[in-house]
């Protein structure tokens, strides 16, 4: 009866141990992106979180929600067409020219001022691509920022939620 006594505790200590997971923090922030006035149909925009080889590391945000068309986001496409992961969660619909759209995106806080970059991908049908419209270091400062664009997206601003 006394090494049950001794066992069952630290049976229950190597279980509790093999099931924790760690926890990463993460933040969450309001990501407004306001488009050019452009003609034409809505924008397909990426955020992807670029980790500091310069490689894809995670897709944080997808405007357009029809599938048929990911592969118009070329170099995004390369890296999640072979992967496949879903991203049903993190989808929401094109933006047109002229619009705002304002979402949220979730950044693990360990990814803050480490070398990570934000990349805004666009692309419209039967118009440009641009792979990089908008890209910035991920750092406290730039992550409370505005960030003018480069193609049919204005300007971002991201606010901490």
């Amino acid at each position: 009866m006394k090494n049950l006594r001794i066992t069952l505790p630290f049976l229950i200590l190597v279980f509790g141990l093999m099931s924790f997971k760690s926890l990463t923090q993460s933040s969450k922030y309001k990501c407004m992106i306001q488009m050019t006035n452009y003609t034409g149909e809505g924008a397909y925009i990426v955020i992807s979180l670029i980790n500091p080889e310069g490689d894809y590391e995670q897709t944080l945000y997808v405007k357009g929600d029809d599938d048929e068309w990911y592969n118009t986001v070329e170099s995004w496409w390369d890296f999640y067409g072979k992967k496949r992961t879903d991203i049903d969660a993190i989808t929401g619909a094109t933006i047109s020219g002229g619009a705002r759209a304002i979402n949220i995106i979730e950044i693990d806080d360990d990814k803050l001022d480490k070398g990570y970059k934000l990349r805004f991908e666009s692309a419209v049908e039967d118009q440009e691509y641009y792979k990089s419209d908008v890209e910035f270091d991920l750092t406290s400062q730039n992550v409370k920022s505005k960030i003018e664009g480069k193609g049919f997206i204005r300007y971002i601003r991201m606010m901490p939620q």
